[in-house]
């Protein structure tokens, strides 16, 4: 509750002893049971969505970021200490630094790709890129202190507080987390690596407070553990391996000075090792589960992963909601109860989509599941996708599954609101994310070893493996047919994995022009000498859905929702002949063909509806919220089995559902992803 003050800090849980490491040892690779992540060099998106989206994000949304960025007066804060100019902070957060570092990691993604595309017939968006890439890497590397402190917020004229005076709020090691992650990002990307000096001097400081044998501290925002164990994997330097895995074993102790919010909105209550289901803000909740894979995967940490994948679990059945949106509550912006998943009040933020994108990906590739991979590809069509509008320039930065006509688009404490995505906000963490995370997908797609390729997400691209390489061809999600042909191969048999969906029963497989065979949904491998031009094709039946839930769920008990392929579908107002919450859906089916070129309507299916009909003219009179008698309960009227709810009950109409990752792109609107169905 506001005012709670800290508790008396708890001994942290004693950590597993960790394998020998040597100051410097060479730094592991991220590999699991079915291989290592393959990178930007290896997979190129070719064509589909995922592409789509990435042309998108070079050419509108890169350019909009950083207009905003500097619109926002972020990188002025860095130039206040860089050439001393005594103007005060700008701003209200102590984070604001990362608005920059996530552009900047994006950045490097996307100049790498488009400068080796163009040559030196750069479009204006990429000069524009790169021109904000250097100044932004100048300043910060000007504004770093000598002893490697790095924070607008904290130094110069009218900073906001002292240098870690307040690790619950001030977010200082979260800033060098996001500072990390930009430096390896241009280091990889672009050979750049005037970043990664600066964030190890940085992170050498933090080692020099906070390691072993120095003050058991931590941040109130978890964040910083990934990049830590990133940074490790990098340089190679196992002092940053160590220190993420003092960060991740002391939360729970209670260190932390608990103001504003109880200990569980910053996972401080318990230790990791003992929390029972996520719990308090979302987004601390999955960068923290995330760094801790990171770290586990590292330290050969069997049990924490084991207890991560438990959490992970119980995450995604009782507090998730059907577009993988995660976050009940608007006040903490923080997970609520088991099934408690009210769709018009889902936070849902953009960010935590994003943060449990990286712990799910991470957590596949620890472990091989393949239904790990399903829920983050539904976060990604769906609580992910949603975040940014079809133009590419206009950002949501939470996500409802239902909206009334008279709601307006808020991010947590500023008053008044917009009717839907919005520009930029006071508080922009999820602009910036969306941007370095668009950028990076194809890091997502694969997995390989010396014999083995696996493709986990399906998308069209070509794809190099040291046993193979592959071109993809498909319009997934939107299309079922998944070919790919091989396009080098190496002596002696290597094993072809592709994931098939849960929800994809009766998907079959065809090698090589032989019958197709039964592909149950998980893995289907294929090991086989090949040979260059052969084919496999997975064909994965794009039925329309129609689910319900969970019937804890009180919020969508008696609703359902519709579904094709991983993608969630909703209604609008403008495609109703009623208020969307007088409609009763009776089914749906896909629309054949699809019969227009509007961007929203495109991949619409057809929802079968009713209009509900009270019995009485007038049933919510004065907008009675509770009408008594309810008019539908009427002890004295007689109806025949069988027989409709009213003799004026219009029959049954197709209306077009659409992806709700598009809704709110034609004008504000009731929208809806739950349907009665009575």
């Amino acid at each position: 509750m506001p005012g709670t003050t800290a508790q008396t800090p708890r001994e942290p849980t004693p950590s597993p002893p960790l394998p020998h490491l040597s100051s410097r040892a060479p730094a592991a690779a991220f590999t699991g049971p079915l291989g290592r992540p393959l990178g930007s060099g290896a997979v190129r998106l070719t064509s589909g969505l995922l592409a789509d989206w990435q042309q998108r994000n070079r050419e509108v949304t890169v350019p909009h970021t950083t207009r905003e960025v500097e619109r926002a007066g972020n990188l002025e804060n860095l130039r206040r200490l860089a050439d001393d100019t005594g103007s005060a902070y700008a701003g209200r957060y102590p984070f604001l630094d990362t608005d920059v570092y996530k552009t900047l990691e994006g950045l490097a993604y996307v100049i790498a790709q488009t400068e080796t595309d163009a040559g030196d017939d750069l479009p204006q968006e990429a000069v524009e890129a790169r021109r904000f890439y250097e100044t932004a890497v100048d300043l910060v590397s000007r504004s770093q202190r000598d002893d490697g402190y790095v924070g607008s917020a904290f130094l110069g004229t009218g900073a906001l507080r002292d240098p870690w005076s307040d690790l619950a709020w001030g977010h200082e090691m979260y800033n060098l987390g996001h500072l990390t992650q930009a430096a390896v990002a241009a280091a990889r990307q672009l050979g750049d690596t005037r970043l990664l000096d600066v964030a190890r001097r940085f992170a050498d400081l933090v080692v020099r407070r906070y390691g072993e044998d120095r003050e058991p501290a931590y941040c109130g925002h978890p964040e910083v553990e990934m990049a830590l164990v990133e940074l490790y994997r990098e340089t190679g330097d196992t002092a940053y391996l160590r220190q993420a895995r003092l960060f991740v074993d002391r939360r729970g102790s209670g260190a932390l000075a608990h103001t504003v919010f109880p200990p569980d909105y910053f996972q401080d209550h318990v230790p990791l090792r003992q929390l029972p289901s996520v719990t308090g803000h979302a987004v601390r909740m999955v960068y923290l589960a995330a760094g801790a894979t990171d770290v586990a995967v590292e330290t050969g940490d069997t049990d924490l992963l084991l207890h991560l994948s438990a959490l992970w679990d119980d995450m995604v059945a009782a507090k998730s909601y059907l577009t993988g949106g995660l976050g009940a509550r608007h006040s903490d912006e923080a997970f609520g109860d088991r099934y408690e998943l009210p769709s018009e009040r889902a936070y849902a933020e953009t960010c935590a989509a994003i943060g449990a994108m990286q712990w799910g990906w991470r957590l596949f590739v620890a472990t091989g599941r393949a239904d790990v991979l399903d829920t983050v590809e539904r976060i990604l069509y769906n609580a992910y996708a949603v975040g940014l509008s079809l133009a590419g320039d206009a950002f949501f930065y939470d996500n409802p599954l239902q909206r009334r006509p008279d709601h307006e688009q808020r991010s947590g404490a500023e008053s008044g609101g917009e009717p839907l995505r919005r520009a930029w906000f006071g508080c922009a963490c999820c602009p910036p994310n969306v941007v370095r995370w668009m950028a990076q997908l194809q890091d997502h797609v694969a997995v390989a070893d010396e014999t083995s390729l696996t493709l986990g997400l399906l998308t069209a691209g070509v794809i190099e493996s040291p046993a193979l390489d592959v071109e993809v061809r498909t319009a997934y999600p939107f299309d079922g047919d998944v070919e790919i042909t091989v396009l080098r191969t190496t002596d002696g048999p290597a094993t072809l994995t592709v994931r098939v969906p849960g929800w994809a029963s009766g998907a079959r497989i065809e090698v090589a022009g032989a019958a197709p065979t039964p592909a149950p949904p998980g893995w289907a491998r294929v090991e086989r000498r090949w040979s260059e031009g052969e084919r496999v094709r997975l064909t994965l039946p794009m039925r329309v859905r129609v689910v319900g839930s969970h019937p804890y769920v009180d919020a969508t008990r008696g609703a359902a929702a519709v579904l094709r392929g991983p993608v969630v579908h909703c209604v609008e107002q403008h495609d109703a002949p009623a208020p969307v919450d007088d409609l009763v859906l009776v089914g749906a089916r896909e629309v054949t063909p699809p019969g227009t070129d509007d961007p929203v309507l495109r991949h619409a299916v057809d929802g079968l509806v009713t209009v509900r009909v009270p019995v009485a003219d007038d049933p919510y009179p004065d907008l009675a919220p509770y009408p008594d008698p309810y008019p539908d309960l009427d002890p004295d009227r007689e109806v025949e089995p069988g027989a409709p709810a009213t003799a004026t009950a219009p029959d049954v109409v197709a209306i077009p559902l659409v992806p709700y990752f598009l809704w709110g792109n034609r004008g504000p609107a009731a929208m809806r992803v739950w349907l009665r169905r009575s």
